[in-house]
Formats: C-alpha cells, sequence, structure tokens
C-alpha cells in the first residue's frame, strides 16, 4: 500500500534552517508529481511546494519563495524540502502529499521556529 512517511522536523531559532524528508513506497515514486503541504495551528492546510515526475519543475507558495527548496531523489524514492531563514510564521505540521487521483499525505513532521 501507499506510504509516505515524513521526517527532519524539529525546533530552531528564526533564521535557522531545516530539511524535510518524504520517503514513500507502495507505488511508482519516478512517475508522480508530488507536493509538500503545511498546517499550522488554528489554520487550514497550505500549499508549500510541488516538483514534477523529473524535477525539473518546482513550484513554491509565494510566502516560501527564495527561502526553500523542494527536490526529489527517484532512485532512493524521496522527496526532501530545505528550508532556510524560518520564521516564527513557517511554524506548523509539515506533510507529504502525493496526488494519485485519491491523494495521499504522510502522518506529518512538526516544524516550531520560535526564540
Amino acid at each position: 500500500q501507499v506510504q509516505l512517511v515524513e521526517s527532519g522536523g524539529g525546533s530552531v531559532e528564526p533564521g535557522g534552517s531545516l530539511r524535510l524528508s518524504c520517503a514513500a513506497s507502495g507505488f511508482t515514486f519516478s512517475r508522480n508529481v508530488m507536493r509538500w503541504y503545511r498546517q499550522a495551528p488554528g489554520k487550514e492546510r497550505e500549499f508549500v511546494a510541488r516538483i514534477s515526475t523529473s524535477g525539473g519543475i518546482t513550484s513554491y507558495a509565494d510566502s516560501v519563495k527564495g527561502r526553500f527548496t523542494i527536490s526529489r531523489d527517484n532512485a532512493k524514492n524521496t522527496m526532501y524540502l530545505q528550508m532556510n531563514s524560518l520564521k516564527p510564521e513557517d511554524t506548523a505540521v509539515y506533510y507529504c502529499n502525493a496526488p494519485m487521483g485519491p491523494d495521499y499525505w504522510g502522518q506529518g513532521t512538526q516544524v516550531t521556529v520560535s526564540s
């Protein structure tokens, strides 16, 4: 069955960096667009970034553009999100998403940005 497992979250100070990973299994990873979403307390889940099957095309929410970088390693069935210059408003649970007809989601990983 489809499994998406996020890791790499944690607590950092403003201006810090984190790298999230999403390990995928149960489907042909290299044939699927992948996305990152996040959900802050009391807010709806929002789009963060998207990457094409080859990794050659990426798109970002305006709020993270220039600070976050999405990437993937199809040989390892893994997607990444490099987050730099983190701000308190980046605090959220970050989710990996595979849109394949039904949407598949990971369990999420908590990112907390606070001084």
